[in-house]
């Protein structure tokens, strides 16, 4: 016993001395961080307060440290930024509810003049028969002429059952006032849910933000009415929310007790896995979930935790690639900074973030995550799927982008005017997904377009032009000239047919903005299922039960998803910005 309590001794002594060291330079640790955050506070402070003395003219103290506070927080990432008292209100609207007081529409400026961009449903500006394209003259007696978007926005809200009074001007007609009553408008998470072809049911879901997951819950019971063959879960262009709302939308879904989504970060107590709580609405339907380059955080952790759980299948295009996780901070005089705090692992393990922060180039520019450094990770049923990149669909369809023609008719207000119009001179147009733009209508808008500036250059002219420039500078141009102008020419003439090779794409946005003056942002939807591949696609693979189980199961060319057409999907995904908002 002795012998052994000495050898228990001679071994604890050194690890007790080892221990009382790790302690003294954790401690010396903190200290120096402390030191350094004392240090820096104080260095900031003393800068400000001898600008604030002594600069030679008049400053604006609280747009200085925000200016000084938002540079500080630049080097991290897009989405740890600080929010400002005067900000609180907007960023919560933006951020985190869909409710606030006001008529029901949205507004755009054009010529120092107020027009309205579009109509709720059901709230006051669309009961009063106020309609898209309608001038907004005054407000409660205050002349809107070249009053901001911001300062128009604030002068329509305000407080639910508080009376405000309008004049409006609709085309050469005369003003008129309206009185309307302020109600509290709760913009919709679902946007749109219905039945469409082959008798699936389809769930727009547009944000995550308060109560989406209990909206998608009543879209889902909604059409469980009709005893759907399929379920398809739009979150195209969908940017994320809140991460609690996308475990909630899952576990309708999958089956109680499975992980969803775990997030990990520097502070151990933050770190966390979120687990489904109940059981599932819907567990075995087929289900489709649609993305894009734009669906974003929340959405991928929806469409991500699906296909690793061989739940859903994915189809659309690569997603946006944000794996990172935030949380608010309050800070003193009703400000708070928002941090990120972790990434977010979805079942099988892998991180979708496409952009490596942490490690920036000399020249502060973001470094994406390489083709040959991302990793291998199995679903549940044993697919491959890949982290550092989004989420790849398992079926890629490709996103056409729309002719410089119609983006141009677009940007220049040329197809809203028109459907404006159109709305004055066609009382209805019946069922929206049913309606289809005539050739002598289309006829009517190239007359409309007579003499209108919509001019524009294509891809071909800027790099006709950028030959010139470098031809100038090099004295080169005079020998080159004559060819550089039948080419001018050419293209100039071929751009003449422009609104004929294109029309198809262009009655397309005609016919959606058009359904929209009639039926508001659920006519844009329905007239526009006729025109949408990627929920063609979604019908189609759900109505094919073989290649349904195929899919899921990881048969044949289905038993990786991504990386072996990472360059193809990289190529197609053209509408894709590598950069991050």
């Amino acid at each position: 016993m002795g012998t052994e309590k000495r050898m228990w001794v001679n071994y604890r002594k050194p690890a007790f001395f080892a221990g009382m060291f790790a302690v003294a330079v954790a401690a010396w640790g903190f200290n120096d961080d402390l030191f350094q955050i004392t240090k820096n506070l104080d260095v900031f402070a003393s800068v400000y307060k001898e600008v604030n003395i002594n600069y030679v003219d008049d400053i604006n103290s609280a747009k200085l440290v925000k200016t000084g506070v938002d540079a500080m927080l630049e080097g991290l990432d897009p989405y740890t930024e600080f929010v400002p008292e005067s900000e609180i209100e907007d960023y919560k609207l933006h951020y985190v509810s869909t409710q606030y007081g006001g008529i029901g529409a949205s507004i755009f400026i054009r010529d120092n003049k107020v027009y309205i961009a579009d109509i709720f449903t059901g709230f006051p500006a669309q009961k009063a028969d106020i309609r898209q394209g309608d001038q907004l003259v005054k407000i409660n007696d205050i002349d809107l002429a070249g009053k901001t978007n911001d300062q128009v926005s604030q002068l329509l809200k305000g407080s639910k059952g508080a009376a405000i009074r309008l004049v409006i001007k609709r085309g050469s007609e005369v003003a008129v006032e309206k009185n309307l009553v302020r109600d509290e408008i709760r913009q919709p998470n679902v946007v749109y849910s219905g039945m469409v072809d082959g008798n699936m049911g389809y769930i727009k879901l547009n944000k995550f933000l308060e109560n989406s997951a209990d909206e998608v819950t009543s879209a889902l019971a909604a059409i469980k009415k009709n005893n759907p063959n399929g379920i398809i879960l739009d979150l195209r262009s969908n940017g994320g929310g809140i991460l609690q709302e996308a475990v909630k939308i899952v576990n309708l879904f999958v089956a109680k007790d499975v992980t969803v989504v775990s997030q990990k970060g520097k502070v151990k107590e933050k770190n966390f896995t979120y687990n489904t709580m109940a059981t599932p609405m819907e567990p075995n339907l087929p289900l489709v979930v649609l993305v894009n380059s734009r669906s974003a955080s929340a959405s991928e952790i929806v469409a991500g935790a699906l296909q690793d759980l061989d739940r859903a299948i994915i189809i659309g295009q690569r997603s946006y690639g944000k794996g990172l996780v935030q949380q608010t901070f309050n800070l003193p005089y009703n400000s708070l900074v928002k941090i990120t705090i972790a990434k977010y692992f979805v079942p099988s393990g892998r991180c979708v973030q496409a952009l490596d922060y942490a490690h920036r180039k000399d020249d502060g520019s973001v470094i994406k995550v390489a083709d040959s450094l991302m990793h291998e990770f199995k679903t549940k049923n044993g697919r491959s799927v890949y982290d550092g990149s989004g989420v790849y669909p398992d079926i890629f369809v490709k996103q056409d982008r729309f002719a410089n023609i119609t983006q141009t008719l677009v940007s220049k207000l040329l197809i809203f005017d028109y459907a404006t119009l159109y709305r004055t001179t066609h009382p209805q147009i019946g069922d929206p997904r049913a309606f289809v733009l005539k050739d002598a209508e289309y006829a009517d808008f190239t007359k409309y377009l007579a003499g209108k500036n919509y001019t524009y250059s294509t891809f071909s002219e800027k790099i006709l032009d950028q030959l010139k420039t470098e031809a100038t500078k090099e004295k080169q141009f005079p020998e080159i000239q004559a060819e550089y102008d039948v080419l001018k020419a050419k293209m100039a003439a071929s751009k003449k047919n422009d609104l004929q090779l294109h029309k198809e794409e262009i009655k397309q946005v005609l016919e959606n903005e058009i359904a929209s003056r009639y039926f508001y942002e659920k006519g844009r939807y329905e007239a526009n299922f006729k025109y949408d591949k990627e929920l063609a696609q979604a019908v189609k693979t759900m109505q094919d039960k073989v290649q349904l189980a195929s899919i899921l199961k990881g048969e044949g060319t289905f038993k990786v998803i991504g990386k072996p057409v990472l360059a193809m999907a990289a190529k197609n995904d053209d509408d894709k910005d590598d950069s991050e908002d």
